[in-house]
């Protein structure tokens, strides 16, 4: 079986909601990164064997197969094929799984994966209410109903109930918000962020030019008593909104490529995907599923949580990354070095790619070795990806 390499790896800022990156299309937004790959690798327009983007809400703007349309959107030839992945909030890292797996196989040898959520214009779960309005039935079938009878799946609830079953405190999670704008504020100042972004040109309300790039739902006033002064989302529980990911706007893509098309096309090399994993978890509590899947992934890469110098994992909620790293053991001066979605963002479709990037970039800086990505997603599922850093001039 062939190695899949990263080659590329770039995202946008992230805008807020009905921010600075609101009047622009999701379309537009990934062709963007997709441009930026193929510029920063030099790999030719008819190059890609395909692109594989994730977005979660596929209806609207975000409808009628996405990646293909991104891909006619950008400067890749139109002979280049797309097509799109739902696995909810890991849809993106999906993407560049079945990317890796693509290139393994020998079947193709230069793919782009990726993501975009444009949450500003096609609000989360807008294309389930639409089902709703229109007569068209819920998620929820029959025999689904059988099993998990009069349940309501929650990722809220979920939250909760991993808060309850790791024992994490209300002051846990507040501490943890606070450290993911923190450490996001310090990344930022200090430039961290600035290889991995591509700067985006933006017509603000007013009819004005302007240049994105830098991530908008970032507080750099953030305090602890300012974390503890915010109600809670439900009585009796212990997330707030600052304990949980911003809705947020942006798209991230990767190259991926096999050592014949590194060579063909002198790309640079930035990683090997070393191992990667997905699994199903408790659907009730739903955001468990970062914890197998990150043992499996492991295992199947013949390392340990100790072996791994750098860990993104999703900040759906503070408790997702707070229950893995009580339950795995792991360092937290290794978790979510620059900040995580809490301060960051996320905008489902992309934030496993826009992880994979950051990290990418970061274990360049540090020039540290293995980095692990898991993020939790509707339904109880969830991915996890170790990669190699892989030392490269070219890049």
């Amino acid at each position: 079986m062939a190695d899949a390499y990263i080659v590329g790896a770039v995202r946008t800022a992230t805008g807020r909601r009905k921010g600075r990156l609101s009047r622009i299309h999701p379309v537009d937004m990934g062709a963007i990164v997709v441009d930026e790959l193929v510029d920063r690798t030099g790999v030719p327009t008819g190059g890609v064997d395909d692109v594989i983007f994730g977005v979660v809400s596929q209806i609207g703007s975000q409808a009628g197969n996405l990646g293909c349309m991104v891909a006619l959107s950008s400067k890749l030839d139109a002979e280049v094929p797309g097509t799109t992945v739902d696995r909810q909030c890991g849809s993106s890292l999906q993407a560049i799984q079945f990317g890796a797996q693509a290139v393994m196989s020998g079947t193709q040898d230069v793919i782009i994966s990726g993501g975009v959520e444009a949450m500003s214009t096609v609000e989360i779960g807008s294309n389930i209410r639409d089902g709703l309005e229109h007569g068209r039935g819920t998620p929820k079938g029959e025999r689904l109903e059988m099993q998990y009878p009069g349940v309501q799946f929650s990722q809220f609830d979920g939250a909760e109930l991993l808060a309850e079953k790791y024992g994490i405190t209300r002051e846990e999670l507040d501490e943890f918000g606070l450290m993911s704008h923190q450490r996001a504020a310090a990344a930022t100042e200090k430039g961290y962020f600035k290889t991995e972004i591509v700067p985006l040109n933006i017509k603000l309300e007013d009819g004005s030019a302007d240049i994105h790039d830098a991530d908008e739902g970032i507080r750099t006033d953030a305090s602890l008593e300012g974390m503890q002064s915010l109600n809670t989302l439900r009585e009796g529980g212990v997330i707030t909104a600052g304990t949980a990911s911003q809705i947020s706007d942006g798209a991230a893509a990767v190259m991926i490529a096999n050592e014949d098309a590194i060579a063909r096309y002198n790309l640079p090399v930035r990683a090997r995907i070393k191992a990667l994993a997905v699994v199903g978890s408790d659907p009730v509590i739903m955001l468990e599923g970062p914890i197998p899947a990150t043992r499996k992934v492991l295992e199947k890469a013949g390392l340990t949580i100790d072996d791994i110098d750098l860990y993104e994992v999703n900040e759906a909620f503070g408790s997702v990354p707070l229950a893995w790293v009580k339950a795995l053991g792991a360092d937290i001066n290794k978790l979510n070095v620059n900040g995580g979605a809490q301060a960051l963002g996320h905008p489902l479709g992309g934030t496993g790619a826009k992880l994979m990037t950051t990290l990418v970039h970061e274990l360049e800086r540090r020039q540290a070795r293995y980095g692990l990505v898991a993020i939790c997603e509707g339904g109880g599922t969830a991915n996890a990806m170790i990669i190699e850093r892989m030392d490269s001039t070219a890049h």
